[in-house]
């Protein structure tokens, strides 16, 4: 018997790989996911809910964790202590999964750049699945997987926690900033974790490195395949960097930084990453600046979504660390009503007072980690604490004026309240909907 641990996703398109395989599957969840139960109901898998049932551990040939569950949880050490060989859903999907492998790790930014990256190699006329830590689960690409996919795919710390043998074709490391401090013994830690991208590659393969990054070039840990650059401030022979107000690749200018329609800095790095993965498959230069000039970012992240009395409000719930929110804030250049808050992660709130300054008019507090914050950011801003996502967009609207921003980016994870940071922003937008049709 293979046991699946967690029941988000992943948890359940790992438990649908393993019935198709012929394994006998049980899943276990400590808490009470309805859908994902109605979804193994369907499938015919058994399942338990509310609590994990430790003998199911010792017994299993093999455990298959979701990202979410941490692997220090006492039924897992026991099983890890009596040699149940642990491994995480993206490892298990190596094992099926057919065609080349695009993965993209990092603190901030791989949403983005794994979305960018698809919809780049989509156009050039690649066959191209994109998943993994978005979307679609990795377990969940590998039955539409042939020879010549590209699988291009989003993973996070938790998963590269959890891999044996995965092996990505190019492997793409964004940046390492302080994040999962509640989950990790130390930042050290952390960036151990993003590190183990590279472990297995080859000569053959690639890594994609930020040049700007001190914690992620030079590596800090022996990498084996042939590295590529991408920089905001140096010039790289190979790979992507900016000059001026040019984009250039492996040499050759693709396109005007003006011409990137995404807001912020950030999103020129996450261009730049996506343009050194599209040139590894050999995407023209005017092929892959034709889609960046039409891409439009993806929802949660700086996303707009609605203008009410002159005041546009951004759905930003997919910052979900501090360095992410401070992106967000960085990119505007009009007086912002901050919405923040969630639950905390362990990091340092204070790297947030030097972006808010100057930019920053008044900060609305929600959720667990509020107070944490408040005292953080001291005595410089306005702030008001605030209940609920429909009074944080009601109070945000009160304090704003005609050409203001009200800014959602928590700096935190959303499960105090929410089920995920989708979640979160989806209650978002449903209230500045309500309110917009109330003004007509």
């Amino acid at each position: 018997m293979v046991l699946v641990v967690g029941m988000a996703r992943s948890g359940v398109a790992a438990a649908k790989l393993l019935q198709s395989r012929g394994f006998s599957v049980f899943v276990t969840d400590a808490g009470s996911p309805k859908e994902a139960a109605a979804e193994l109901d369907a499938a015919g898998i058994p399942y338990e809910t509310g609590h994990h049932t430790r003998l199911m551990f010792l017994d299993a040939e093999e455990i298959v964790v979701s990202p979410g569950v941490p692997l220090d949880i006492e039924p897992l050490a026991a099983a890890r202590a009596s040699r149940v060989p642990i491994i995480a859903e993206v490892e298990l999907a190596f094992r099926y999964l057919k065609g080349k492998i695009v993965a993209i790790t990092g603190s901030n930014g791989k949403t983005t750049t794994t979305t960018l990256t698809g919809e780049i190699l989509k156009a050039a006329g690649r066959d191209v699945q994109v998943g993994g830590n978005i979307g679609v689960a990795m377990t969940g690409l590998v039955a539409g997987s042939t020879p010549e996919t590209i699988n291009v795919v989003e993973v996070s710390s938790f998963q590269l926690d959890g891999i044996r043998t995965f092996r990505p074709d190019v492997g793409v490391l964004m940046n390492i900033t302080p994040d999962h401090l509640d989950r990790y013994a130390s930042f050290e830690a952390y960036c151990a974790s993003k590190f183990r991208l590279f472990e297995n590659q080859g000569p053959d393969d690639t890594s994609v490195l930020n040049r700007d990054d001190a914690k992620v070039f030079p590596p800090p840990v022996p990498v084996s395949s042939r590295q590529l650059l991408f920089s905001q401030k140096s010039v790289v022979e190979r790979g992507a960097y900016r000059s001026g107000n040019d984009i250039v690749l492996n040499g050759i200018r693709v396109m005007g930084v003006d011409e990137v329609r995404v807001p912020g800095a950030h999103n020129i790095e996450n261009v730049l990453a996506a343009m050194t993965v599209a040139s590894c498959y050999g995407v023209e230069p005017s092929g892959i600046a034709e889609t960046v000039r039409r891409f439009r970012g993806v929802e949660h992240r700086i996303e707009l979504c609605g203008s009410i009395r002159g005041v546009d409000l951004y759905n930003d719930s997919k910052a979900t660390n501090v360095d992410s929110a401070i992106k967000a804030i960085e990119a505007f250049d009009r007086a912002i009503i901050l919405i923040m808050g969630g639950k905390d992660k362990g990091a340092s709130y204070a790297p947030l007072v030097d972006a808010m300054k100057g930019r920053v008019k008044h900060v609305l507090l929600i959720g667990a980690a509020a107070q944490k914050i408040s005292s953080a950011i001291g005595t410089g801003f306005p702030k008001t604490f605030v209940a609920t996502m429909r009074e944080a967009v009601e109070e945000g609207l009160e304090r704003s004026a005609a050409g203001d921003v009200v800014l959602l980016s928590p700096a935190c994870a959303s499960f105090d309240m929410f089920d995920n940071y989708e979640h979160r922003g989806r209650v978002f937008k449903a209230e500045v909907k309500r309110i917009s049709e109330r003004h007509g």
